[in-house]
């Protein structure tokens, strides 16, 4: 099936930027929030999907540098960029914009570690180097994820771009009508290995493919867990799909980020 055609920017539905008290959101329609901050605190992580999705850290605990499908308000990367201070984050965004709301939702300007690219990021990703830790796809616009985003071709082009060892977290909406086919190619593109948290962010299926290095090949260095213990941790998770129960995997996004938010760094 060849990708959908994007529209262009005179044909987008326009962007919605709300402030109710304390909290900002970006919406694409009247109630279909898409991101979330706090003014109070810009750099937190106020949706449960985006909790959910730093659950990449229990595999990749050190990551050197993360590329994020999809900018929306930025939630994604304000956090990892306060938090993840030793990796270089590259975001790719299509919607210029989107990139124009970044001051209203408080998103650094572009720095050595912060770079934000108006592009496809499936032409992108496709002719990207192996030398990328975390991929996270979270690329949504009014009609939902853009066919390219989940094509056989793309999810390969993820694993490719990935080092060993590296994550791809793909956010697929549970009710979407292709929700099946997009699990199945993107198991199939990682091997089969590839979990979800079951019941971790709702109708947010969030889905982590791992890319294994290949038979006898060294266990990369410069994590700071042991390797062995970081193999246990990733078998268990991947053979139970987290912590089994959705109110536990829930607890472990929550605790995963405010452990995060609080090591020093």
């Amino acid at each position: 099936m060849p990708p959908r055609s994007e529209p262009t920017e005179s044909c987008r539905p326009a962007l919605l930027v709300r402030t109710r008290g304390n909290r900002r959101t970006l919406e694409f329609q009247d109630g279909d929030i898409q991101s979330e901050m706090l003014l109070s605190h810009p750099d937190a992580l106020v949706l449960d999907y985006a909790r959910a999705m730093m659950c990449f850290a229990l595999f990749a605990p050190a990551p050197r540098h993360i590329l994020m499908v999809g900018l929306g308000g930025g939630s994604l990367a304000k956090f990892c960029y306060r938090h993840f201070p030793r990796a270089r984050i590259t975001v790719l965004e299509i919607s210029a914009e989107v990139i124009a709301l970044r001051n209203q939702f408080c998103v650094p300007s572009d720095d050595a570690r912060l770079r934000i690219v108006h592009t496809d990021a499936a032409d992108y990703i496709r002719g990207a180097p192996a030398s990328v830790d975390v991929i996270l796809v979270d690329g949504f616009d009014a009609a939902g994820m853009p066919e390219a985003l989940g094509s056989a071709q793309f999810y390969t082009d993820c694993r490719r771009a990935l080092r060993t060892g590296g994550v791809l977290v793909a956010n697929i909406l549970a009710y979407d009508p292709l929700h099946d086919t997009l699990v199945a190619r993107l198991r199939q593109a990682f091997g089969g290995r590839a979990c979800d948290f079951h019941g971790i962010a709702g109708n947010n299926h969030l889905l982590f493919g791992i890319k294994a290095p290949p038979r006898g090949h060294p266990q990369e260095h410069g994590h700071p867990h042991p390797a062995r213990l970081r193999q246990r941790l990733r078998g268990y998770l991947m053979r139970h799909r987290g912590l089994r129960f959705p109110f536990l995997n829930r607890l472990l996004a929550r605790a995963l980020v405010a452990w995060l938010a609080r090591r020093p760094v």
